[in-house]
Parts: C-alpha cells; structure tokens; sequence
C-alpha cells in the first residue's frame, strides 16, 4: 500500500441502530473524508479486509453479538498496523455492562472512546487524529521496507562482489549510507510518536487550569464577601497567566512565538524576581543572586527572560529533593565568536548542586516533550522554551552537568547599545494564600498545584469543611500519622514524589481502614480504571460544586461516586 492510498482507502461507519450511520457518514464527507457504513458485522468485516483508514462503530453493535471474526481480524494485523477504532458509547449503567465494555477495548487495542452525545467538530477531530495516526503507520511500514530492501540490496552486493573490488567497495559505502539515513528517519517517525505519548503532561497542566477557572467562576456566584471574591478572581486571573506561559512555551521551542525585544538590565530584571522565586521554590533551595552592577544592557524579551529564568529555577529544585543552593550569576563576554554568534554578549549562568545528569540525559534536554519528571508533572518544554528563546533572541545556551556534581546552564544573550528604561516589567506573583473555614468537618486536601489547591480549599469551605492541605502523598501519610483529626481524605491522582494517588489511598487503608477517600484525577485513564478496580471514589476533573459536594456525600456515606 502506498502512503497515497490513505487518502482512497475510508472511515469505515458501523451503527446499525437508527440513523447514526447515515448521519456520520454523511457528516464525514461534507467535511472531506472518504466515509463508508456498514449495513452488519459481516459487510464490517469484509471491508477491513479490502482496506480502510479508521473505523467508527456504535457499541451497540458489538453488545450481544458474536464479534469474534472482528477480533480476529484485529488480532491478525500485521506488527506495524494498529487500525484506529472510535468507539461511540454511552451512560450504561446495566449489570456487566462496564466489563464487557473493557472487554472490547482490550480486544479492539487501538481505540478512543466518544460518549453521546457527541458534538460533530469533536467527531470530525477525532476521526482526522485517528488518519493521522494511521498515515504515520503507513510511514513506519515504508521506512522498514525501505530499510530491509536496503539490506538486501547489500547482501546481494556482498554476494556478487567481482574483480571491480574498488567499484563493489563504492557501492557498498553508499548502501551503508543509505541504511543509516533510513534508521535515522524511523528514529524520527518514533520520536513523531512519543509526543502523543508525552503530551499528557500538557493535558493535566490545562485541566488543572480548567478547574481554578471554572470553580471559580461558580463560587464567585456564591460569594457575597469581596475579600473573598478577590481571591477567587486571583485565582482565575493567575490560571490564565499560567495557560498563557504553557502557551508561550509551546510556541518558544517551535520557535513561532513572536518576541518584543527590549533593552533590559540584568542587575535589575533578576534581581526583581526575588520574590517570585521564593515563594516558587521549596523552603529548602536557597538562591543567590550575585550579578554585577556593571553588566551591560542585553536586547531580549523581558517577560519570556524571566520565564527562562523560573523554568530554569524549578528545574534545579526539582533536582534537589533534599535541598540546596541555586547560584544565579552574570559576567560580560568581549567581542568574540560565540556559537556562531559575533558580538559583544552577556553570560547569565543558572547554576545548582543537585543531582546532576546522566551524558544520555544532557544530549536530549533541549527536545520538546523531553522530560525525566514524573507523569503529569513536567511537559517537557521547559528547556526547550530556553533554547528556543536564545535563539531567537540572538545568542545561544550551553549545558554543563555530571551525576551527582549539579548542572550548570549558561545563556549567551546579545549586548544592547540602548540604556535599559527607568521601569521594567515583571511577572506577575503566582502566590496564593488560603484561609481556613467554620468546620463541618475535617478534610485532608492533597495537592500539590497551588491554584487548584487554593480553589478547592473555597469549595470545601463553601461546603463547611475545614481544610488541611499536603503538597504530596509523603506530607499526608505524615500528617495522619501526627493525629490530625481527618474525617475524610480528598487527593489528586497525579503527584510528585513518585507515589500515586492511588498508591496513597492504599496506604491509608492498611493504617485506617474506616477513613474516607476521594480521589480526583483530569488525566490518564488506566490510574483512574486502578482506581476503580479497587473500590476507590473517583471525582473527574473540572467539576462544579455540586459535583463536589455529591461526590463528598458518597464517599463519607461508602458510596461509590465515579
């Protein structure tokens, strides 16, 4: 098959209930992709057979019916074909029905799931991901293809070598060169895959935003105090700076992201964010800022330095978990060829002594949705955002890291010949302060973003709780173990510190098997499906106060929420 062919070959539509099949079929050529439905599993089937791009189907028409030659087919693909399925369901909550339901993604592999009703742009979006998916499959197959015929070709040169040694010598240096450069583009094409992969991060970042936001927006309604209806639009207001710098740092590594350069000083644009690295940090990474007064002026944007110099900060505190001192320092560099770069610069050095990396690690930091952090916490773009920013800005940025010595990052930004202005901007503070409520009971919040904690702590004393927050599952098995007085236990699935939500509410069951717990999660799917395996209530986020309050009820009655 030809990669063409993708185009020829179409989304297969299998709902024979009703009207669904027409409708969608329909719908998909209207927005220019080939569709066919299906009048039974049988004619399903033999269309797979003959060739298809994706494949759409109603579960209704899997329930109750003998599937097996479809999952044979499945099953029989050949190891570079994972055909995409979109599953369309909807809330069953029959006896069995959940099961069977797991049954069939596991049978089918490769599916994403669209619950009624399901709005037509998120229908055409997820068919157009799934082709996109099916088109790298059919690169991945041509470039192995292309690899073994290489392969070949070599072997039959070895083979039939004759006295020309010197012309068979030639031909099989370019063979070699050929083979390598078609592993260097399935390396791509896997590198191509792993963002999918690795955008969860990304995912979690913006759901965690969703949540600050939309809360928010239904407590102020709640709120007659305007103390506290500052509070929540803070909260709101610092949800959206934040949605704006992931954003920033999405466009920063593309390098799409257009910058507005200024002069700046250094002295002073640093020396500024003293606070905000403060309270960004851990009380236990102590930063010094020591840059000389005489550093000259640099041109560069100076909202996206300061973003380079907190993603920078948190990456060192991440690399020190017990603590330790962040050096941030600064010295002119004379006119001098500096990384292709000519002209005076300025070196602004971030320096730790934490963990350091490994040669493997440092020669990938700088790649976009590269990250070493735990899942969720991390997007991987926060050192590809620097490397995109000195590029743009004119100079360049060097690395410098041993395991266990600490890692040192230097950015060459370009000298400005402008005196820096009078005033100079700076980010605004991320801080958030809670304040406690009139008890109704006592809960145990454990999360670690700061927004959402801020804004769920509202919500809980909406709802007359009193409220203890822990930063990660570690501060709460302490703080139950200290003898607080916890009615119930409400935490985030996705946590720093290498233990899980779920791994948390395990522990807290073998100390205190009669607390309650609740767990909340607006990210990967198979710890929430662990978490119901267990017995576990599960709240999704973004979720209203209601939502929060019945979910609560359940949890604290032994009901189950999710």
């Amino acid at each position: 098959m030809a990669l063409s062919e993708i185009e020829s070959e179409p989304v297969l539509v299998f709902a024979p209930v009703g009207r669904d099949a027409a409708a969608s079929a329909d719908l998909l050529v209207r927005n220019g992709i080939a569709a066919k439905a299906c009048r039974d599993l049988s004619a399903f089937v033999k269309e797979l057979v003959a060739g298809a791009s994706a494949a759409f189907l109603a579960e209704e028409a899997l329930f109750g019916t003998n599937a097996s030659s479809l999952y044979k087919w499945v099953a029989d693909q050949p190891p570079w074909s994972d055909l995409p399925f979109i599953l369309l369901t909807s809330r069953q909550e029959q006896m069995g029905i959940e099961g069977w339901r797991q049954d069939v993604i596991a049978k089918l592999r490769n599916v994403a799931l669209l619950e009624r009703p399901v709005q037509a742009l998120t229908l055409v979006s997820s068919l157009q991901s799934a082709l996109r998916a099916r088109k790298r499959q059919l690169e991945l197959r041509a470039l192995l293809e292309e690899r073994e015929r290489s392969a070949q070709q070599l072997e039959q040169l070895v083979v039939a070598r004759t006295e020309a040694l010197e012309a068979a010598n030639k031909a099989l240096r370019d063979q070699i060169r050929v083979r390598a450069e078609v592993e260097e583009k399935l390396r791509q094409a896997q590198k191509i895959e792993a963002i999918g992969q690795l955008t969860g991060g990304v995912a979690h970042d913006f759901n965690n935003l969703l949540m600050v936001i939309s809360g928010g927006l239904e407590m102020l309604d709640r709120q007659a105090d305007p103390a506290r209806r500052k509070r929540l639009m803070d909260g709101m207001r610092q949800a959206t700076e934040r949605g704006s710098g992931l954003t920033r740092q999405l466009l920063a590594f593309s390098r799409r992201q257009e910058l507005k350069p200024q002069t700046v000083d250094l002295a002073r644009q640093i020396g500024g964010m003293r606070e905000l690295l403060d309270r960004s940090l851990r009380g236990d990474v102590h930063v010094i800022i020591d840059l000389s007064p005489d550093l000259w002026p640099v041109e560069v944007d100076a909202s996206e330095l300061e973003l380079v110099v907190l993603n920078l900060a948190v990456n060192a505190r991440d690399a020190m978990p017990k603590g330790g001192t962040i050096k941030i320092t600064g010295e002119n560099k004379a006119a001098r060829v500096e990384a292709d770069s000519h002209g005076d610069f300025v070196r602004l050095v971030v320096a730790d002594d934490g963990s350091g990396m490994t040669p493997e690690v440092r020669a990938r930091v700088f790649e976009p949705f590269f990250t070493t952090k735990d899942i969720g916490k991390g997007s991987g773009l926060g050192l590809a955002q620097v490397h995109g920013f000195a590029q743009q800005s004119g100079g360049t940025v060097e690395i410098e890291s041993e395991v266990g010595r600490g890692t040192t990052i230097s950015l060459l930004l370009p000298r400005s010949p402008n005196s820096p202005a009078s005033d100079q901007h700076h980010l605004v503070n991320l801080h958030i302060a809670r304040r406690r409520a009139e008890a109704a009971g006592n809960v145990l919040l454990v999360e670690d973003d700061d927004e959402v904690a801020a804004l769920v702590a509202e919500m809980l004393d909406e709802l007359g709780f009193q409220v203890v927050r822990a930063a990660t599952a570690a501060a709460a098995l302490g703080a139950l173990a200290n003898g607080r007085s916890v009615d119930l236990v409400f935490s985030d699935i996705m946590m720093p510190g290498g233990m899980t939500g779920v791994e948390l509410a395990r522990e807290i069951r073998l100390r205190r098997n009669d607390l309650p717990i609740l767990l909340t999660s607006g990210y990967s799917e198979a710890a929430k499906q662990a978490a119901e395996a267990q017995g576990i209530n599960i709240l999704r986020k973004p979720y209203q106060l209601a939502e929060l309050e019945e979910a609560l009820r359940r949890a604290m009655a032994g009901g189950d929420s999710s």
